[in-house]
């Protein structure tokens, strides 16, 4: 079987799609409702759009973003820095056996969405795709 340029495996399995989700609610929650003891990052409103784990789930990466786009880097070293004290919450609530290291990135879906839909604006392409 031919190896599919645009995936390194078979993509990750139900059980690391599962926790991820989980872990991205639970994230989600903790940040919402300021459960971290750390005034600067519970000022920031984050949306947490996907976290993606490893096979054996012992890394969770989250996927986030500022509300409005502003302040990125600031977010991510925020969060850096309460790493430890949401992997805590984290494995607390969700009764893991092991509560995975946590890595934060922005996520870029939205800046590649907004892309997509300048280039397909363009009017070269709609007469190429046949409005």
């Amino acid at each position: 079987m031919a190896k599919n340029k645009f995936h390194d495996g078979p993509g990750p399995s139900q059980r690391q799609l599962r926790v991820g989700e989980l872990i991205r609610r639970t994230l989600s929650e903790v940040l919402m409702r300021g459960d971290i003891h750390d005034p600067d990052l519970n000022r920031l409103s984050v949306t947490v759009g996907e976290v993606r784990t490893s096979p054996d789930l012992k890394i969770a990466t989250a996927y986030v973003l500022p509300l409005g786009g502003q302040g990125k880097d600031v977010l991510i070293g925020l969060l850096a820095r309460n790493k430890h004290e949401l992997r805590r919450i984290i494995g607390k609530k969700l009764e893991l056996k092991y509560a995975p290291d946590l890595r934060f990135r922005l996520d870029e879906t939205f800046d590649q969405m907004d892309e997509t839909r300048r280039l397909f604006a363009q009017d070269t392409v709609r007469k190429d795709i046949g409005e």
